[in-house]
């Protein structure tokens, strides 16, 4: 029986993100063991029949001494049970890992370092964070045997040109996939304001406040003929997270609405004509692919992650980056043409029906899991 150990960083995100993975390889018969800080999913994880591992310490940790017990846990556990494979998803898990593996023989290694192209943007301005994180990353990725996986050809270059890993150890996966199925073409019945909706945690840099100050905009034009919403929850251990008094105060002003985090992203995007994510970088919006595969047009930024995703003028519209005055335009146009919405909304669907298919992103995972 293969072993599989998953590392990630949080059990959320391994419930929307890495799930179809770990339970297709239990239906392979493999031995699967998922290793996270434990915010309250621990018991979700394993009633799939996982196994569960709780790491000791947050996002945003700076202790030392949590930091060295996490690796002093994963060492345990990659040293006694010598699993056949171990997929990292995440800095920490990343990096922490990778230093442990290069004491380890015969397990198989994949590092999924997708949305971390940031890291190594703009290589001629002096950044002390990248820096560092180049430094370590060159210690800790000097290994051969390594496996990387990306999600977009511009965060592959990147960190090959920083030289940071090899050309020949990297893959590409675009996105983790969305079931076909669940997230199935549905035509947005029409109502009395056309829905534009952001869905993602409140972080400056997922272009929220540029999505607020467009909806303003839209919203004194074309007065009760749209609404604006946000869709996501607070994540202040992220140095970007956007304080709740902040988005209190936005939707005090009457141009947006909060519906907090939601579980059910059917429903969301289904009762949505429009999904806004104007992102300054991703690794590949899974937000997006959901709203390609239900059939909504996209307003997103021409960045990377996010233009692997939408086709300018075919399944939605690019805009600049940190330009609400051009996504105020996109938004515009959008919400005069529904055919151009309901054109667009097909055409998203045949491009998830083409590239994004959880059974896809599952196969190629298993592809490169299973490669000597």
């Amino acid at each position: 029986m293969l072993k599989l150990f998953i590392v990630v960083n949080v059990d959320w995100f391994f419930l929307s993100h890495r799930l179809p993975i770990a339970l297709e390889a239990l239906k392979r018969g493999y031995d699967v063991t998922i290793f996270s800080i434990n915010t309250g999913r621990k018991k979700e994880i394993e009633s799939h029949g996982l196994k569960f591992v709780s790491l000791p310490t947050s996002r945003a940790s700076m202790s030392v001494l949590k930091e060295l017990r996490v690796m002093h846990i994963l060492w345990k556990h990659y040293k006694s049970e010598k699993p056949d494979i171990i997929h990292h998803v995440a800095l920490k898990p990343v990096v922490y890992g990778s230093i442990i593996c290069r004491f380890l023989k015969n397990t198989n290694v994949i590092n999924a370092i997708a949305g971390m192209g940031f890291l190594f943007a703009n290589p001629e301005k002096f950044n002390l964070r990248r820096t560092i994180l180049s430094t370590l990353f060159k210690f800790a990725f000097n290994n051969t045997k390594l496996k990387f996986l990306l999600q977009n050809e511009d965060d592959l270059n990147l960190v090959v040109n920083s030289k940071v890993v090899n050309r020949k150890q990297c893959f590409i996966i675009k996105g983790s996939g969305v079931d076909l199925n669940k997230f199935s073409f549905r035509v947005k019945e029409d109502c009395a304001k056309v829905s534009f909706v952001l869905p993602a945690r409140l972080l400056f840099d997922k272009g929220v406040e540029e999505f607020v100050n467009a909806a303003k905009i839209i919203s004194l034009k074309y007065p009760q003929k749209a609404e604006f919403i946000l869709v996501g929850g607070l994540d202040m251990e992220n140095n970007a997270g956007i304080p709740e008094e902040r988005i209190l105060q936005w939707q005090n002003e009457g141009y947006i609405k909060w519906t907090g985090f939601q579980d059910d992203m059917v429903k969301v995007i289904e009762d949505s004509d429009v999904i806004v994510l104007p992102s300054y970088r991703e690794g590949l919006p899974k937000s997006l692919i959901e709203a390609c595969a239900i059939g909504r047009p996209i307003i997103t930024t021409n960045v990377p992650g996010c233009r692997d995703v939408v086709t300018h003028g075919i399944n939605g519209l690019l805009v600049p980056p940190k330009n609400h005055i051009s996504l105020a335009e996109a938004m515009e146009k959008l919400l005069l043409d529904k055919e151009l919405r309901i054109l667009m909304g097909k055409n998203g669907r045949k491009i998830a029906e083409k590239e994004f298919s959880i059974e896809g992103v599952v196969s190629k995972t298993f592809a490169i899991y299973e490669m000597q």
